[in-house]
């Protein structure tokens, strides 16, 4: 009954998302004419799918029903009402709120780093911080995907085939006397230990300075650092973060402060 054309751009987890909410749609509703369906059935329909999930999955649930009814309202019925539009949908599954971060400084990361004793530690905790590497792509590095000054990482989070993660020379060579010294065979993973357990290495490295210090600070450091040092926003994207398009990569730069925009200005045209 219903079919909805999808471009060929649109991001897989749209389309999933998409082809979830019209298929369970379809097979409540197939059979009804859509001027008859009511917002309380649709509520009803939206609470169904989505009972038990996070803010974020909720809109993602609702958009494509409401976007169905607006492509058919724009293209088959000008009359139709979309039911998805009502104040109470709206405002029961609004976007979430996006999170702020606190961005470390380098002097902090710096810090953090020179006081990790431990090398295994350290150089996860510089992968992160330096190559903007999530902590599970650390975690399935082999010293097989260890190429010089270039990482490549296998099945990643993307979907891609591979995507390749750039690190200072400096890492490069501390991790490839690493491996030497280790002794790890170009099969075994180079950290063969847990996401739990890297977890709490990091936490127990942002102690040594005070702060309560999650993974992710360090990708969002590196982002925010590449950044603000002058480093163009596509290669902060695509490079460093490996990001698939600008506006994710956005929300991970830090707000910039009154402080520091005055700074930059008075530097450009001061």
């Amino acid at each position: 009954m219903y079919g909805v054309s999808q471009d060929k751009f649109t991001k897989k987890n749209t389309i999933r998302a998409s082809d979830f909410v019209l298929s369970r749609f379809t097979s409540q509703f197939g059979n009804r004419e859509l001027d008859s369906i009511t917002t309380d059935e649709v509520l009803s329909f939206l609470n169904q799918i989505t009972d038990g999930c996070r803010q974020t999955t909720k809109r993602t649930r609702y958009s494509p029903l409401s976007s169905f009814f607006n492509l058919i309202k724009n293209t088959v019925d000008p009359s139709l009402q979309n039911p998805c539009t009502t104040p109470i949908l709206r405002k029961l599954f609004r976007p979430a709120k996006i999170a702020s971060w606190t961005i470390l400084e380098k002097d902090v990361v710096d810090e953090i780093i020179f006081r990790t004793v431990k090398p295994r530690n350290r150089l996860m905790l510089e992968l992160m911080a330096r190559g903007g590497m999530r902590i599970g792509e650390v975690l399935k590095l082999t010293p097989k995907d260890v190429e010089d000054r270039r990482l490549i990482l296998r099945r990643p989070k993307s979907g891609r085939i591979a995507e390749t993660v750039f690190i200072p020379k400096k890492v490069a060579d501390r991790l490839k006397e690493y491996i030497k010294e280790e002794e790890i065979s170009p099969e075994q993973r180079i950290f063969p230990i847990t996401y739990q357990g890297a977890r709490m290495a990091i936490q127990k490295a942002g102690k040594l300075v005070g702060i309560h210090l999650r993974a992710h600070d360090l990708r969002r450091h590196a982002a925010t650092y590449a950044s603000r040092a002058g480093t163009p926003i596509e290669i902060v994207s695509k490079v460093i973060l490996r990001h698939s398009n600008l506006s994710t990569t956005q929300r991970y730069l830090g707000r910039v402060s009154d402080t520091e925009a005055m700074r930059w200005i008075e530097n450009l045209y001061g």
